[in-house]
């Protein structure tokens, strides 16, 4: 008989963390029984990501020391889920592994399991599903917390030069609305006081019924039957009125004066807005393939700050793209100079398999330039975000107390609704609690404060 018990291991973006909840869920529906200790498991499961080189290496590092720990024991499954399982269709090329399941093919890990302890038939599904968006699946998620990701759709079909998702996750596809707002009710009742809305575009979210979105013909359908992502935000806004909301991540292309105005509509929407641009520079925009230009995105900022005065803006910035020369770093300077973002993420580019990037353009830019050009921008973000954050002294601000600041056990740590870090001493209050806290002070990283009675 089988020893049912499995660990997962998560690596990357939130999706991956969504993802491994509901291979979670899906094993214990079969019987599976879930474990935090490595040791106890006979199952090991490693949710990949392959967004960027350094994540593959740290988990084909990771891979060969689980290798190593359980070389004795051939009763031992390791296996590949999410991005980088397209990498390893031929296990016999990756003797490390036994199991493959790309991220639309979770819910036959239990029949590939079995296949694989019983020695016969296939340990590997990494097709792609045109109607996959595990709707019907309550994520099985850790207990005690107080924020729950909710994936509305999966895939993309940006076709950015640089990026490896469209190849590792497949196109768009939207799911149910209806099934969202059930699940984030769900939680509400479950204790939960924060749910983020995730997709790789949530700016693109469509339902019409289902399927691929560049299948979708708006001609066929009438428009009152069609849910987008200002209608969907807005429908879950309504349904948990007493839970904060957030969504990740937005495309500068998609996002509409629609759902600028439903986030300035309802209190419950935090106002912040993860915009990435990645490049401040059109030329290198459109070797990307990213269909804004500079000025376009500059308009998109205005009208933020328009319609949502108070709304805090992060984004994406790659550096050291293909034939990015100088004078492209200090557009992209500029640009970050001009919007002065409350805090961003920024990383060295590195080219992914699969991509349009890899196979058509030349990686030319050398690493010490990649890493001089980064630490040019990590510095003059830290800047910005302290000239942001030294505007909230002397602000009263709404915070949800997420946990124990791990620099200091006497204080709290929580976030106002611009996602920025507040600490402020414990008090009788306790996690999950929405509190108000003075802002006295800050560094360019956290806000520091006291709770305002």
């Amino acid at each position: 008989m089988i020893n049912k018990k499995f660990y997962i291991e998560n690596y990357g973006c939130q999706m991956n963390i969504s993802d491994s909840e509901i291979v979670s869920s899906i094993l214990n529906n079969k019987g599976f029984i879930q474990t935090e200790n490595l040791k106890e498991a006979n199952i090991i499961l490693i949710n990949t990501c392959s967004i960027r080189d350094k994540s593959e290496k740290k988990i084909l590092l990771r891979i060969n020391q689980i290798k190593f720990f359980i070389k004795k024991n051939n009763y031992i499954l390791i296996g590949i889920l999410g991005c980088m399982a397209y990498q390893f269709k031929n296990i016999k090329e990756k003797k490390l592994i036994n199991l493959v399941v790309g991220p639309d093919s979770y819910r036959e890990i239990p029949n590939l399991i079995n296949n694989f302890f019983k020695k016969k038939g296939e340990y590997i599904s990494t097709s792609f599903s045109k109607t996959e968006t595990y709707a019907d699946i309550l994520p099985k998620r850790e207990e005690k917390k107080i924020t729950a990701f909710v994936t509305i759709m999966r895939g993309c079909d940006n076709m950015c030069t640089f990026c490896v998702v469209p190849f590792t996750r497949g196109r768009e596809k939207s799911r149910d609305p209806y099934s969202i707002i059930k699940e984030c009710k769900f939680l509400f009742k479950k204790g939960y006081k924060e749910i983020i809305l995730l997709g790789q575009n949530v700016d693109s979210y469509l339902w019409y019924g289902g399927g691929l979105k560049k299948q979708f013909k708006i001609k066929e359908i009438k428009n009152e039957e069609i849910i987008n992502f200002s209608k969907l935000l807005e429908l879950v806004a309504i349904s948990v009125p007493l839970m904060r909301i957030r969504f990740c991540t937005s495309n500068p292309n998609d996002m509409s004066d629609n759902v600028l105005n439903v986030i300035k509509k309802y209190i419950n929407i935090c106002k912040h807005i993860h915009l990435p641009v990645q490049s401040g520079s059109n030329r290198i925009l459109s070797l990307m393939n990213r269909k804004h230009t500079c000025e376009d995105y500059i308009l998109l900022i205005k009208k933020i700050k328009n319609i949502i005065p108070n709304c805090s803006l992060s984004c994406d910035i790659i550096t050291g793209f293909c034939n990015e020369n100088e004078n492209d770093h200090n557009e992209t300077l500029h640009l970050m100079n001009y919007v002065k973002y409350n805090f961003s993420y920024m990383f060295i580019y590195s080219h992914r398999i699969g991509t349009y990037a890899s196979k058509k353009l030349i990686d030319n830019v050398s690493l010490s330039t990649k890493k001089r050009r980064l630490t040019e921008i990590i510095n003059l973000q830290k800047t910005h975000s302290y000239y942001r954050n030294i505007k909230y002294i002397g602000s009263i601000q709404d915070i949800l107390i997420e946990g124990i600041s791990t620099k200091n056990i006497n204080f709290f740590y929580g976030r106002n609704s611009g996602n920025d870090i507040v600490i402020f001493p414990k008090t009788n209050y306790k996690i999950g609690d929405f509190i108000k806290v003075k802002i006295k002070n800050c560094t360019s990283a956290t806000l520091v404060g006291d709770i305002y009675l």
